[in-house]
């Protein structure tokens, strides 16, 4: 399954709609705090709408602490975040990939394991560069023309995780609809 990872989001509004993504598609959200608002906001929860029963969200007050509970004894703690995320991923052999209008590489030309967790910053200021620049060659980016400087959060959530689930076949989702009045 896709694991989103959110690095210290600021609006609500944005994490409250990436909740219902990941409920409404099966993705892990992983929230690394400190957040830029309050998880009692009204605004959160009013953009989560009822998909907060379906979703599956974990927060952590830290890097290390997500390293820590999801990777267990092979997470690696080092001098820097980036450096902690990068060992963690090599001696656990899991994709870790960082979402950045600061890549190089187009996010459909990746081949999404069926396991993977996809990082993404906080709205204003994106991934921190410490941590893009020891993940490099895992960073990608949602193609946009060159006037414009990035995109919502929650529609690069929503772009990326069904980027991946098209490559993994909509596995668990239904695909058709039915008119509910005819």
């Amino acid at each position: 399954m896709i694991n989103v990872v959110l690095v210290n989001p600021e609006i609500p509004n944005n994490t409250g709609n990436i909740v219902r993504t990941c409920a409404a598609t099966g993705a892990v959200l992983h929230v690394i705090e400190p957040c830029g608002f309050s998880w009692e906001d009204k605004y959160l929860k009013r953009s989560g709408l009822d998909y907060w029963e379906i979703a599956d969200v974990k927060r952590y007050p830290n890097m290390d602490a997500f390293l820590k509970a999801n990777f267990g004894d092979k997470a690696k703690s080092g001098e820097t975040e980036g450096l902690a995320v990068r060992a963690t991923a090599e001696s656990t052999d899991v994709q870790m990939l960082f979402a950045s209008t600061k890549s190089a590489r187009n996010f459909t030309r990746v081949e999404y394991d069926k396991d993977c967790f996809v990082f993404f910053g906080r709205e204003t200021k994106g991934l921190p560069e410490e941590l893009l620049h020891e993940n490099y060659e895992k960073c990608v980016r949602i193609p946009m023309r060159a006037n414009a400087r990035s995109l919502n959060l929650a529609n690069s959530v929503a772009i990326i995780v069904y980027e991946y689930l098209r490559q993994h076949d909509y596995e668990g989702l239904r695909e058709e609809g039915k008119l509910t009045q005819y």
